[in-house]
């Protein structure tokens, strides 16, 4: 399946909240679809196997990648020592693209995605264009020196979001600059999810 690019706020109704794909809010607290208002207020009965695709769901929504790319990541998280389900999450969040969402310079991923793909985000002085990059432990994240760069990020710096920066990371607002002191922890995660039964929704594949 490829990335989604539909309504952002149906995923939202359907899955919960995912502070990573979008800012909007909607009073419709029911699930979408053409009965999705008759059942407002009902439990839907959803299976352990639906249960298991709701998360991984969330999490590819989320983070903003594709079927085939999550499988590549849990495929490399099997490989290395250590608990599966937080390995993913440490991958995910070491993206750039989530990075430069974690820092503030934009207001969700897909516009940090934008920020990457049109070369205003440069990590150690080098400009990068691919979000998937992965950042590693003292790599520097600054915004290209140039007005129009700056002037992209400067107001989603206002937001209140911005004093939620995450243990691993600092940023100075003078120089637009942040840099991954760390890997992330769990608890740092800014995503209410199971990872293990997302583990377990890829156990037979």
């Amino acid at each position: 399946m490829s990335r989604y690019r539909g309504p952002r706020v149906r995923i939202v109704r359907r899955l919960g909240e995912l502070p990573a794909l979008t800012r909007k809010i909607t009073e419709r607290n029911y699930l979408p679809g053409q009965h999705g208002k008759d059942n407002a207020g009902r439990k839907p009965s959803i299976s352990e196997y639906g249960v298991r695709l709701q998360e991984k769901q969330k999490l590819r929504y989320n983070y903003h990648i594709s079927e085939r790319q999550l499988f590549g990541y849990i495929q490399k998280s099997r490989r290395l020592k250590g608990a599966t389900g937080t390995i993913l999450l440490q991958f995910l969040e070491m993206r750039l693209d989530n990075i430069v969402f974690r820092l503030g310079l934009a207001s969700t991923i897909p516009q940090a995605r934008q920020l990457v793909n049109h070369g205003h985000i440069l990590v150690n002085n080098h400009r990068v264009t691919i979000p998937s990059f992965s950042c590693v432990i003292n790599d520097s994240i600054t915004v290209k020196n140039t007005n129009a760069s700056k002037q992209i990020v400067e107001t989603n710096l206002t937001s209140p979001r911005f004093a939620n920066l995450p243990n691993h990371l600092e940023f100075d607002k003078k120089t637009l600059t942040g840099i991954v002191k760390n890997v992330v922890q769990r608890e740092d995660v800014g995503l209410k999810i199971n990872e293990l039964i997302i583990i377990e929704y890829y156990s037979r594949k």
